[in-house]
């Protein structure tokens, strides 16, 4: 840096300074500091950076901006390493850069032979056993997704806040808030993302909203520049380095960070304006127990195609049920990859994100509940883009379904260890959700085989070793457990109001085949490239990203397209929405 004489910056205070807001700019002939600050600073902080420094100090006006290129620039190797290995250094047993820890291997290699010595020996009952434990584990994934959906629909929200909370908060005493962006390769999106942003309804003096940029990212990056960028928002340029993924992106960040609380979204997302001040409402109902607060993902180009149809009703399950039914059960929740809320004290704690898990989000939700922390729910949204085209969607699912199996890989190292710190019952759970997720994929493609041949294939063509009954108590199983799937996906919608979806909730066995190719593909990357992190194309929809305001969600699109609404309340004034959220507030919701 050519405004900084680097030799007074001290590589041990490389995330203070810009956590701080000041920097040692140069030194004078009379032994003085020239510092510069992002904020001001009374007479004790003036007095505590002399102390640091070892000199007095006279100090003059920078931007963030300015503190953050500097740290980058000259620690850029410290930061890289850091975000890369401190959570694998720290605490290897917790990290994903291990694929299979040795018990691992020697515990599959036993099991392996094991059942290879069956096959030869004891085919018949070798292969019924197998099936019976391959059907028993996925009936129980499936059963415990749809009993946990059932629980959740019984209530209206959890942590609901009310308009009265949020217009009782005094702005003047709410927290410092951060807001992490990582972007790669969203020149498409750059401009919306700004906007979307900038209507977050929250004290610009107490915001930071961090862009994070990977290096080599020029496209991007001059998007940025051509944008108008808030005073707030500082781009983050993120050293080169392996693996290069979003979580190690984020693990910058959180270096940097300023914020009591951090929020993450993605390029692509809309979020609702008061979406910051309902979180610090719920984490102020709480103790420090609770880490983190998920708020709801949804779409805002739902009726854009079947696939966009079919990916809403999915997540209207998981994020207005599923969600719901973990919370109230207290159960293990894995995060979404956007719209969390954390305190930043306790994710620095946890050792920020593994950047060897292509599903960190989810990685680190189970981290927290597996060191005693909570995760919460807040009810508010979220809404992004549905990846609209075959391909582009079977590269989204490989990696989210890798990323589970590379969770349940890293929580299962020390099963005895781990019932004892969560108890039994949390730990079926994980189970059941993260192994039983990617497993219920990959059955797919083998169930429907089985079932082709219970239907179509008379008893005396099925080999002698598997009694026909065993083939058709598992293509009952498959009925029965994706049946009561495709009923969870049904009540998907019913929230949101968008009962139109109902009917497309019979495909989604097509939806399925989908993911179990992209199961199939994501063990073979377990295998080969257990950390390449494949891009999800953002801007491709036909869909604008809906105008959010003051709560409501009007979604864009183009003029011979249908609007695509997502609040059934978008039209109520705010009078008749005060009412029918007093109505329906102790509202309890039965299927």
């Amino acid at each position: 840096m050519t405004d900084i004489d680097v030799t007074l910056l001290d590589v041990g205070f490389r995330a203070v300074y810009a956590r701080e807001g000041w920097i040692p700019l140069a030194s004078s002939e009379d032994g003085t500091i020239l510092v510069g600050a992002s904020r001001e600073l009374d007479d004790s902080q003036e007095e505590a950076i002399a102390d640091d420094l070892g000199a007095p100090i006279e100090v003059v006006p920078v931007s963030q901006q300015f503190i953050v290129d500097a740290v980058i620039e000259v620690f850029a190797s410290e930061f890289a390493a850091e975000a890369a290995d401190g959570l694998a250094n720290s605490n290897p047993v917790r990290s994903a850069r291990t694929v299979l820890s040795r018990g691992q291997v020697i515990g599959f290699a036993i099991v392996a032979g094991i059942a290879v010595l069956g096959a030869v020996f004891l085919t018949g009952p070798t292969l019924v056993t197998i099936l019976a434990l391959i059907n028993l584990f996925f009936l129980a994934s499936v059963l415990f997704k749809f009993i946990i959906a059932f629980r959740g629909s019984r209530y209206d929200l959890v942590n609901k806040v009310s308009r009265y909370e949020l217009a009782m908060l005094d702005e003047d005493d709410l927290p410092f808030y951060t807001v992490l962006v990582p972007v790669f390769r969203e020149e498409k999106v750059v401009a919306q993302l700004m906007t979307n942003l900038g209507r977050l309804d929250y004290p610009r003096d107490r915001l930071e909203v961090l862009i994070l940029v990977e290096e080599g990212d020029d496209a991007t990056r001059a998007a940025i520049a051509r944008s108008s960028v808030p005073e707030h928002f500082i781009v983050v340029p993120i050293p080169a380095g392996v693996p290069q993924t979003k979580p190690r992106a984020c693990n910058v960040g959180l270096e940097l960070a300023r914020g009591e609380f951090l929020v993450i979204f993605d390029a692509e997302d809309a979020p609702e304006p008061d979406q910051l001040k309902k979180a610090v409402i719920v984490f102020s109902r709480t103790d420090e127990s609770t880490a983190v607060v998920q708020a709801s993902l949804n779409y805002f180009n739902a009726r854009e195609n079947a696939l966009t149809r079919l990916f809403t009703l999915e997540y209207g399950a998981w994020f207005d049920y599923m969600l719901m039914g973990l919370e109230d059960s207290d159960l293990p929740i894995p995060l979404g990859g956007t719209s969390n809320h954390f305190r930043m004290a306790a994710l620095r704690r946890l050792g920020g994100w593994d950047p060897y898990n292509v599903t960190e989000d989810a990685d680190l939700g189970i981290r927290a509940s597996a060191l005693g922390y909570r995760v919460g729910v807040v009810d508010a949204t979220t809404m992004e883009e549905a990846t609209s085209h075959i391909p582009q969607f079977i590269k989204q699912r490989s990696r989210w379904i890798k990323g589970y199996m590379q969770t349940a890989l890293v929580h299962s190292r020390q099963p005895i260890a781990l019932i004892r710190r969560i108890g039994l019952r949390r730990f079926a759970a994980f189970a059941l959700l993260i192994a039983g997720t990617p497993f219920t994929f990959l059955s797919v493609i083998p169930f429907a085989i089985l079932l082709v041949l219970a239907l179509a294939l008379p008893f005396y063509v099925v080999p002698v070793e598997v009694p026909p009954i065993v083939i058709v108590l598992s293509a009952l199983n498959f009925l029965l457990g994706y049946s009561l799937l495709i009923y969870m996906n049904m009540m998907g919608p019913y929230k949101r109001g968008l009962f139109e979806l109902v009917p497309w909730a019979p495909l989604k066995p097509l939806f399925w085949v989908l993911h179990s190719i992209a199961a199939y593909k994501a063990l073979w990357q377990l295998i080969t490239r257990p950390h390449y992190w494949e891009k999800t194309e953002h801007g491709t929809s036909r869909f604008a990203a809906p105008h959010v305001d003051e709560g409501e969600h009007q979604d864009a699109a183009p003029p011979e397209e249908p609007v695509a609404d997502t609040d059934p309340e978008a039209n109520l004034t705010p009078e008749e929405r005060e009412e029918r959220s007093a109505g329906e507030r102790h509202r309890r919701m039965s299927w």
